[in-house]
């Protein structure tokens, strides 16, 4: 595989990995580095170009390693450093990058600077490098402020002394203090450690959350426009200006992708300014109802943000954090935003996976990188039965159940029937660190490998047809008028992409030849929920 541009990131089609669930190489029932390995050469017929790795250091897991206690380490559930270094090198000889994320926001509580932390006196240099403050009330004993953690209850925890630290996460994850040069100096490190080692790209988690108010002071939602206190603050740009910095500075410039929730496309564009992120994930669309006016109104306000500086758009369509698209394509009712992450029993999967199928095509067809999920191209529903014993998320157990959390979508994936797992562990392994449906046996890889019609080839078809056709990627594209709740547009002078998103089939244009279709074409006509991509000339 030979990337088009050395400015791959612009329109790579890039798989994330979420380690603990795609494959368990040591029979442990937690998946790893090796089972990874073990799987490169799936992933590459598959035809992705890019893999990108949920955390892989040293955690003690309160976050599903979002809680990072040394970056310069692997955590043992995961394999080693040395077993890292060779994963790149071998996906690096299948023609495929690896990207790999890094959490400014935040530490683990166990890492080394926190635990000085709390050795040390308030005031002092090590506390520093975190958010401590006196608490309010007459001896202290209310938080310094009302914010809430975004996994609920207060963004503060107490420790003996009396002082309070912030964590706008869980209480294992305080927030680093970026104010502090040490912290800089330290992440640009960590930077260069991972680029030395062959890291093609880093995915910056929570990018636009790492700088604070550092008056902390309380803020109104209700007030808008109202200055947010600790998301989307101008000092974070400076920070990301060092990192472009480290990044280009290596003969084959690496990339740097950012995780940028922010409703204002002038503001979330700031962020892929020339100097600063090469691109950054489009929530937006992810988060869109399968609805034609919502679709096209989300693509035209991505595109236009882009341009102004320059940038590839990014399409996804799931990840870690969200509910899986088969089951959000799948609720009664998408005449609204379909909600990232809700409970819902009733769900039709049938359906959700026949907008999945359509909604591939459109992803891929757009301008831009796409990212795929893993397990998307199984078309996986969200496990949403889970026990609440065997639940592993914060986000469920800070709010009581009432957010289901994310490991819905974190179910270890499906590969065979060898094994009670599914082939994600070898036969008589430990059970999967999270259950997975009964009904999986008909959605595993190698049931769907050598069907035509399954999801799975779809993907191969459509990724491989992708990578051939000079028009797609990163490009212009032009919208055509097709009846309404239908998409149209066409890249470069032969390629057209119609998206059906009616209650009623659409004729497809005379003398176009079909190149893939979401599903089969009745005597010309695209049906409701389909998708088509054709050729002219």
């Amino acid at each position: 595989m030979t990337p088009r541009t050395t400015d791959w990131w612009r329109h790579a089609a890039i798989y994330q990995v979420y380690p603990r669930s795609f494959a368990d190489g040591n029979g442990d029932g937690i998946g790893d580095l090796a089972g990874v390995r073990s799987r490169l050469d799936y992933l590459h017929q598959l035809g992705i170009e890019a893999i990108w790795f949920s955390p892989w250091y040293l955690t003690p897991m309160a976050d599903a390693g979002y809680d990072v206690t040394d970056f310069r380490r692997i955590d043992p559930r995961f394999g080693t450093l040395a077993e890292a270094e060779k994963l790149i090198g071998e996906a690096h000889e299948r023609g495929i990058r690896i990207i790999i994320d890094v959490v400014p926001n935040h530490v683990s509580n166990e890492h080394a600077w926190f635990t000085a932390a709390l050795k040390a006196a308030p005031g002092s240099p090590e506390r520093d490098l975190f958010w401590f403050r006196d608490g309010r009330g007459e001896n202290g004993e209310l938080p310094p402020n009302a914010w809430q953690s975004i996994f609920g209850g207060s963004a503060w925890t107490r420790v003996p002394d009396g002082q309070w630290y912030l964590h706008l996460f869980a209480p294992e994850q305080p927030d680093l203090n970026w104010r502090d040069p040490l912290v800089r100096a330290e992440y640009e490190d960590i930077l260069r450690f991972w680029f030395d080692r062959g890291v093609d790209g880093i995915r910056v988690d929570s990018a636009a959350m790492c700088s604070k108010d550092p008056d902390l002071p309380d803020y109104d939602h209700s007030v808008l426009p109202s200055p947010h206190p600790y998301v989307d603050l101008d000092e974070n740009h400076d920070i990301y200006r060092g990192w472009r910095a480290v990044a280009d500075s290596y003969s084959e410039p690496r990339a740097l992708i950012g995780e940028v929730w922010l409703a204002d496309p002038a503001r979330f564009a700031q962020y892929l300014r020339a100097d600063e992120l090469h691109s950054a994930f489009n929530f937006d669309f992810l988060g869109c109802s399968w609805n034609a006016d919502a679709l096209r109104t989300v693509i035209d306000q991505t595109l236009a943000a882009h341009a102004g500086v320059d940038a590839p758009s990014t399409w996804v369509l799931s990840n870690h954090d969200v509910t899986r698209h088969v089951t959000r394509y799948g609720r009664p009712d998408t005449s609204t935003a379909a909600g990232i992450r809700q409970y819902n029993p009733v769900v039709d999967e049938d359906l959700g996976r026949r907008r999945a199928r359509a909604a591939a095509l459109l992803t891929m067809a757009l301008p831009g990188a796409v990212y795929i999920y893993q397990g998307e191209e199984l078309g996986l529903p969200d496990v949403e039965d889970i026990p609440a014993d065997r639940r592993d998320d914060p986000v469920y157990h800070r709010t009581g159940g009432e957010d289901p959390g994310r490991d819905g979508c974190r179910v270890p994936l499906p590969w065979n029937e060898e094994s009670e797992s599914y082939g994600f562990s070898p036969a008589g392994a430990t059970r999967p660190w999270l259950p997975q449906p009964a009904t999986w046996a008909r959605v595993t890889m190698a049931a769907q490998d050598t069907d035509p019609r399954s999801m799975l080839n779809l993907y191969r078809e459509t990724l491989a047809l992708r990578a051939a056709e000079p028009a797609l990627g990163d490009g212009p594209m032009q919208w055509l008028d097709f009846p309404q709740d239908v998409l149209a547009f066409t890249r470069g002078d032969h390629f057209t992409c119609v998206v059906n998103l009616s209650d009623a089939p659409v004729r497809i244009p005379d003398h176009h030849r079909v190149l893939v279709s979401s599903q089969p074409l009745r005597q010309g006509l695209l049906l409701s929920d389909s998708a088509v991509w054709l050729r002219t000339g």
